[in-house]
């Protein structure tokens, strides 16, 4: 690519990556019911693993393009961690990347919905809201911003399609909530009656969660790795960096 790819294929990028991302995760959810009907763990263990795998994917085909976000939490501690060395992404980028990712989400619920021949719009009844869920959630947030943000700060951004979805795929199991991790899937999640669905009067509780998590590995980072925001621009993978902080940096 030469130069700074343009907002528009960022955000093209960002709304079919997570769009597919939640179709990912809510497709293997409604086989897996469907598949092991009386085997919850089954049902994890189908659904988990098709998402490490799905993931990974997405990351290597949207990753150098939008740096495959498809997540507010990451694009937002992006901006945290780099607006005062002028890396990452801006902020108003950030709120559309926020919207892109979300209404991605949305529709790759929808589009689940449709493969498997369910009502196309429908809303999830599975109540999640316990303490341990919401704690399940900060930790698996917490541990998401913190391996990427390390990975881009120590040269191995390349390895995030392996690393990332190794993560999530250990969280679904060592984390109470399963490890939603993002606001945009736990909003897209909503659509999804189903295995991996989460009622909306769930969904406010584990976005706030989820922030708080990504607050918390932002600090851990910038603990273990004071130097992090030279690396933000790498975030999730390897990329183009916004005009503004190119020019930015040329000017400086």
């Amino acid at each position: 690519m030469n130069g700074p790819v343009p907002l528009p294929r960022r955000l093209l990028a960002e709304f079919t990556g997570t769009a597919l991302l939640v179709t990912v995760v809510v497709g293997s959810g409604i086989a897996a019911q469907t598949l092991s009907p009386d085997d919850v763990g089954l049902q994890l263990l189908e659904n988990s693993t098709a998402t490490v795998l799905g993931l990974g994917v997405l990351i290597l085909l949207f990753g150098p393009v939008s740096g495959a976000h498809f997540n507010p939490v990451v694009s937002a501690a992006d901006w945290l961690l780099g607006r005062r060395r002028g890396t990452g992404i801006s902020a108003s980028h950030v709120a559309s990347y926020a919207v892109a990712q979300t209404a991605g989400g949305i529709v790759g619920a929808v589009l689940a919905n449709i493969m498997f021949d369910r009502q196309v719009f429908e809303i999830a009844t599975k109540h999640r809201i316990t303490t341990g869920h919401l704690v399940g959630e900060v930790v698996a947030t917490a541990g998401l911003i913190a391996l990427i943000f390390a990975l881009a700060r120590t040269g191995r951004a390349a390895l995030s399609a392996a690393a990332v979805g190794a993560y999530i795929g250990a969280a679904y199991w060592f984390t109470s909530s399963t490890s939603f991790a993002n606001p945009s899937v736990t909003i897209g999640r909503i659509f999804s009656d189903t295995f991996a669905g989460i009622a909306p009067s769930s969904a406010p509780g584990f976005i706030a969660a989820q922030i708080l998590g990504g607050l918390v590995g932002l600090v851990l980072v910038v603990a273990l790795y004071p130097d992090a925001a030279a690396s933000a621009d790498d975030v999730v993978t390897p990329h183009r960096p916004d005009t503004h902080h190119a020019d930015q940096r040329s000017s400086s």
